[in-house]
């Protein structure tokens, strides 16, 4: 028996219940996001704060906490939420690839940064300042945009917004001094994740 083809509109059915479902699945877990806003922000507010005490740059190496804490709580958040939610459809495995490439951009920038300072002693940290406030709110855009939440899309919006001033101070060669750039970061990831993930989690109490 031939396999019967889809109409134009059930295709469109089709696509707008995958997106329903999966938006229904993602909808109050904004546990991740929240784990990872939380923890960029507190970790930037305790290298802010024994910067300005100490003025001692050695205080930066304390950045790599939020990979150590955030790669292990991811991993495990993720399967917890994968034995609660069941199979992956498209759009799960579509963000779950968007966040995985940015995870690889951020680890072989980490790599280059690191490269530029054992090397040649050359301070290149800065990119990834642009990395977390360009390359993160564009994946969390995109991942709004997969879901129709508009929440991921205003937040990655207004972190790209950020980012970009970023650019035109590195462009400009404006020193992103701790004292002013710092709690400027912080309000970033706000606006990107904390607030999102509240919200997503707000909406699913709100649906049960």
């Amino acid at each position: 028996m031939e396999d019967r083809k889809l109409t134009e509109k059930e295709s469109l059915e089709v696509i707008t219940s995958m997106i329903a479902q999966t938006k229904q699945r993602y909808i109050g877990d904004g546990n991740i996001l929240l784990m990872w806003g939380y923890v960029i922000v507190g970790v930037t507010a305790l290298i802010w704060t024994l910067l300005v005490l100490t003025h001692n740059t050695c205080w930066n190496w304390l950045w790599f906490l939020i990979w150590i804490i955030g790669g292990i709580a991811t991993p495990i958040m993720a399967m917890k939420k994968q034995m609660n939610k069941g199979v992956k459809n498209y759009s799960d495995s579509l963000t779950s690839k968007i966040w995985s490439f940015v995870g690889i951009i951020a680890i072989a920038s980490t790599f280059i940064c690191l490269g530029f300072l054992l090397i040649k002693g050359v301070d290149a940290w800065s990119m990834m300042f642009v990395l977390a406030l360009v390359i993160v709110p564009f994946a969390e855009i995109a991942q709004g945009i997969v879901l129709n939440e508009k929440s991921l899309v205003i937040g990655g919006s207004v972190g790209i917004l950020f980012g970009l001033f970023t650019l035109g101070c590195i462009a400009g060669h404006i020193t992103l001094f701790a004292t002013w750039f710092m709690p400027l970061f912080m309000l970033a990831f706000i606006a990107m994740m904390i607030i999102p993930g509240h919200i997503l989690n707000y909406k699913a109490r709100k649906a049960k």
